[in-house]
């Protein structure tokens, strides 16, 4: 049996206070690869962007206060005396009387202050009439005024998407400085296990949990390492464990962690070094057998077997330590309200973790509707829940159109 079933709660603060997250280091790496790294410097400009004063529109840059008192029953009159391209250098200086042909991006020649969009204009030969005045500065971008020389645009341990690294591109930039990624070892356990491409011999099952878990170990911020399906025995488990321990940052196994005979993997990671195992069962549903344990600093985590067990657990107490590592915010689930569509019973005495689809009825209200799973190893759970309700200890069920909080494990587009 267990030593001791911790409750959710306990073992989630004993994990917190044991793990110690340090920095994993940084390195450089070239902007098309910088997609999802999170930066390790703050990022300052090197130059003003804008570099130049440019146009915002196509038109005709003028003085604007050539233009004053134009309307479209008394027009204003100049000269065109040239045409700025984008990309090129004005060679030309604008006077009073005079406006130059430009195009959206353009830079301003010397002179003007102002430009007049083409649609307010009418020009006939070298003649322009202006059917409308403009102010000072008016269709112009002004040198700096988006970015200036010397400002932070990117502060240290923000998350690079598109948006960040299209900012990185208007300086200049080749390469970024990032967060080392924290390295994740994925192992499963079992004789009943199978490996992928291989054919399913009678009493096997394909190694689900490893690609489902290393999936989101990626969408934490890590890097997976997939060690493969070792047996269940005590000298290749623990072999493959030290293995995993020399050369990554954190460990998350599968299976071999219940009451059975051939269930090595707690006496193993107890047996790595100190501190050894801190969690050996927890009272949840599904994931009782979890157990948890470090090795000097590297944490140590061995789930359930089950699919859905397995990736719940991950969720719920991995996936925080793996945004730490990896320099990332560490909020919870992103989560949304719903109306539970049937009561939705606890587990005597445990946290009990629900796994729910969601749909829109016909009053448009989000309805929570229970994943019929059978059991906690259904596959199907694993596609059919968009996330999962949480009943602590001392509540006995959730009610009929009871609101409840669902936690997302993914983005949600509900049915009508």
């Amino acid at each position: 049996m267990f030593r001791k079933l911790l409750s959710f709660d306990e073992a989630r603060k004993i994990i917190q206070e044991q793990f110690k997250p340090h920095f994993l280091g940084e390195e450089e790496i070239v902007l098309l690869e910088a997609s999802n790294r999170v930066l390790s410097e703050n990022v300052f400009s090197t130059l003003d962007i804008p570099p130049f004063n440019r146009s915002t529109v196509d038109g005709y840059a003028v003085k604007a206060q050539n233009t004053f008192g134009a309307d479209e029953n008394a027009p204003i009159s100049l000269r065109v005396c040239g045409v700025v391209n984008v990309g090129e250098e004005p060679g030309i200086k604008v006077a009073n009387g005079e406006a130059v042909e430009i195009v959206t991006g353009a830079p301003i020649p010397e002179g003007a202050d102002a430009v007049v969009m083409v649609e307010d204009t009418e020009r006939e030969n070298g003649e322009l009439r202006i059917f409308s005045a403009v102010t000072p500065n008016e269709n112009t971008m002004k040198k700096g005024s988006d970015i200036k020389k010397g400002q932070i645009v990117l502060k240290k341990g923000q998350v690079l998407g598109s948006s960040e690294i299209g900012v990185l591109a208007a300086l200049g930039l080749v390469s970024a400085k990032v967060l080392k990624i924290p390295i994740v070892a994925v192992l499963s356990t079992g004789g009943e296990v199978n490996e992928l491409g291989k054919e399913l011999p009678p009493g096997k099952i394909y190694d689900i949990n490893a690609y489902s878990i290393s999936t989101a170990i990626i969408e934490s911020g890590g890097k997976p390492v997939y060690l493969g399906v070792v047996p269940d025995d005590k000298k290749a488990l623990s072999k493959a464990m030290q293995t995993a321990l020399a050369s990554t940052d954190m460990i998350i196994t599968s299976g071999g962690v219940s009451v059975g005979p051939k269930d090595y993997t707690p006496q193993i990671v107890d047996s790595l070094g100190e501190p050894g195992v801190v969690v050996y069962g927890i009272a949840v549903k599904p994931g009782k057998p979890t157990t948890v344990g470090f090795v000097g600093e590297k944490p140590v985590f061995s789930l359930p077997g089950h699919p859905t067990s397995a990736l719940l657990i991950f969720y719920l107490l991995a996936r925080p330590m793996i945004l730490q590592l990896a320099g990332r915010p560490t909020g919870d689930l992103k989560s949304v309200k719903a109306a539970a569509s049937s009561r939705m019973f606890s587990a005597k005495g445990r946290r009990t973790f629900v796994m729910v689809k969601l749909e829109f009825d016909q009053s448009c209200r989000l309805i929570a509707d229970p994943v019929e799973t059978g059991a906690s190893g259904a596959i199907t759970t694993l596609a059919s829940a968009d996330g999962f309700v949480e009943i602590p200890e001392n509540e006995q069920f959730v009610d009929v159109d009871q609101e409840v909080t669902v936690f997302l494990l993914r983005g949600f587009i509900g049915k009508a």
